[in-house]
């Protein structure tokens, strides 16, 4: 969507703002929560999917630790003893849990969605 079209630029365009006005105050508080949101998705999908490489070989390699390669060579454990490949599995569930909790509750976006109801 192209923010640059929308009402509130054209009406601060019509005020006779600048440009550098219109982008910090007018532009950037808009997309602000839009754009954290998309970077907490972001960060999670990339910790997944290097988790998800290490577990299968191709991401970081052995001397380096990492929850996908220690799972992986956790995983003939699994029987005997589970913590082992669970507390890797836990830590990238909680980790990803807490970007999205941290995310959806950043300063100044509740307040704008309590505004619009």
């Amino acid at each position: 969507m192209n923010i640059n079209a929308l009402d509130y630029v054209t009406v601060a365009r019509t005020r006779g703002e600048g440009k550098l006005y219109i982008m910090l105050r007018e532009i950037l508080p808009n997309i602000l929560g839009p754009m954290l949101a998309d970077l907490g998705l972001r960060f999670v999908y990339i910790v997944l999917l290097l988790a998800g490489l290490s577990f299968l070989g191709l991401g970081v390699q052995p001397p380096a630790a990492d929850w996908g390669s220690l799972v992986r060579e956790n995983i003939g454990a699994l029987a005997n003893a589970g913590a082992p490949v669970i507390a890797p599995a836990l830590a990238i569930a909680s980790l990803t849990i807490a970007v999205n909790l941290v995310i959806d509750n950043l300063p100044g976006r509740s307040v704008r969605e309590r505004g619009a109801r």
